[in-house]
């Protein structure tokens, strides 16, 4: 009977620790052509109206980063305003990778956020070429509306959030290194909710070798 009630606590205690988590990987896929990855200085990129959380968010997550070696800089830094709240044309993000590229950034990792009202497979997304063709400048283009349209999450319960590893690399055709879907669950305090996502996403570019641990 101890033994039982033993368990019984056992199980509790992991089923509410789950439970206060806010974030759960969905998705990811790896270019099959790297078996781990040694990034020296990357771009951190969150895409969302909200400045005050996207600095959290790119400060937070810079701080992770630093904290294996790798040096890394916001976007709110290197961008100017404008540049935060304008559209963008592709010519003019190609001009930022060419900026990147001299200033010695091998990588950019880009956090955007797609609200869903139910949970969505997203393997066929994962699988087909197109979507794994896509460049840094095609992926940031094509979701500006997340930055013009404040209310773009507004009518969601469950946020889907999509973070990419792209290369900075102007000789290779393929710049997608690894790309993760997130559910975030039920968000209710922004500041745990960042400390999820960031702890989940750490988890999982460690486990793919594309981040050293600490």
């Amino acid at each position: 009977m101890k033994h039982f009630i033993n368990l019984f606590l056992f199980l509790l205690i992991a089923i509410s620790l789950n439970s206060c988590n806010t974030t759960e990987l969905v998705e990811q896929w790896k270019n099959p052509e790297i078996d781990n990855l040694s990034i020296s200085k990357v771009l951190i990129v969150g895409l969302t109206p909200n400045i005050k959380t996207r600095r959290k968010f790119e400060n937070q997550l810079k701080k992770e980063l630093e904290s294996r070696g790798i040096e890394a800089v916001i976007s709110l830094d290197v961008f100017d305003p404008s540049f935060r709240i304008e559209k963008k044309s592709k010519e003019e993000l190609k001009v930022i990778e060419n900026i990147l590229t001299t200033n010695y950034f091998d990588a950019v990792l880009l956090s955007k956020v797609k609200g869903v009202e139910n949970r969505v497979i997203y393997s066929k997304n994962y699988i087909s070429k197109e979507s794994l063709d896509i460049k840094f400048k095609e992926d940031y283009y094509n979701h500006q509306e997340i930055i013009e349209n404040p209310k773009y999450y507004e009518k969601y319960k469950i946020y889907n959030a999509e973070t990419s590893l792209y290369c900075i690399c102007p000789t290779k055709d393929r710049e997608l290194i690894w790309k993760g879907s997130i559910d975030i669950i039920d968000p209710k305090s922004v500041d745990k909710t960042v400390d999820d996502y960031i702890n989940l996403l750490m988890i999982a570019l460690e486990e793919q070798n594309l981040l050293r641990k600490k």
